[in-house]
């Protein structure tokens, strides 16, 4: 299949700056839209990847996600909500990027042209073939993200991808690969747009059924979130107050005392946490 780079391809929409502000903000809309179907169209890729990710989670092992820009900020983002949303700590899902923690903030010049420095960036991290490495280009051809998946297939650690252009590099260099086509972008080459939405589902999709089947979620309900604002407090509250059935006073006095939701329902029926 010939490799085409429909993220960079020339928009469907022209003269943007004579459009008005409702015209842009219905067209944007209208783009955005087709997201969620090419991701629908995605899924059994997505559930492979899903799966490689959660048996590695559940034996021990880590998640990282690594890219560049956008990209990279995207996995970042995901990795970082790991610990709060679900209580894991915070060295099981890691997010790296191209040019380091600066370039979360303000893009590096060329940190994304290096082919050896994201398998470097990698082996800080002392990682191994217990782990999982997820690389994520919209493009699919970041000399970044390629040499460190490059790598990582060297050394017999397993590796999956996020892309949205079909039959991209990296699509071919990962082992469980997710390809989203969302076509051209509404402003031309602006992958942070349906590109980026589209890794944002993706990832959230990965990372949340991992966490539900390493038994992070009980129900439908966070029970082992950090309790690191008012608003989790109460909703923790609220959560064993419904479990156990017990009043406001009580059921704040539970989470109080046990720091978990988890903890404090294990604790009120089994006499441990």
């Amino acid at each position: 299949m010939e490799f085409k780079k429909t993220t960079e391809s020339d928009s469907n929409y022209n003269n943007l700056e004579n459009m008005g502000m409702s015209e842009l903000l219905r067209n944007i809309n209208k783009e955005d839209k087709t997201v969620p179907l090419a991701v629908e169209k995605a899924l059994p890729q997505i559930e492979a990847l899903a799966t490689a990710v959660s048996e590695k989670l559940k034996s021990g092992g880590r998640l990282f996600y690594i890219g560049a820009g956008t990209s990279g900020r995207l996995g970042i983002v995901d990795a970082s909500e790991c610990p709060p949303t679900f209580g894991v700590a915070h060295g099981v899902v890691i997010g790296i990027i191209a040019g380091g923690d600066s370039a979360i903030r303000e893009a590096v010049e060329f940190a994304e042209d290096s082919e050896t420095q994201g398998w470097n960036d990698l082996r800080k991290h002392s990682i191994s073939e217990k782990d999982i490495v997820i690389g994520i280009a919209a493009s699919g051809t970041t000399p970044y993200v390629l040499g460190a998946l490059k790598k990582c297939n060297e050394n017999e650690i397993i590796t999956g991808s996020i892309t949205c252009n079909e039959g991209s590099p990296l699509h071919k260099m990962a082992q469980y690969p997710v390809t989203v086509v969302v076509g051209p972008e509404f402003v031309t080459g602006s992958s942070r747009m349906k590109a980026g939405t589209a890794q944002k589902l993706v990832l959230n999709m990965i990372s949340t059924t991992a966490m539900i089947q390493m038994g992070r979620v009980k129900g439908n309900k966070m029970v082992d979130m950090q309790l690191s604002n008012n608003k989790l407090v109460d909703r923790g509250t609220r959560m064993i107050m419904e479990e156990l059935n017990v009043n406001q006073p009580e059921a704040a006095a539970l989470l109080k005392l046990h720091g978990s939701v988890r903890n404090a329902v294990n604790y009120y029926r089994n006499g441990k946490s």
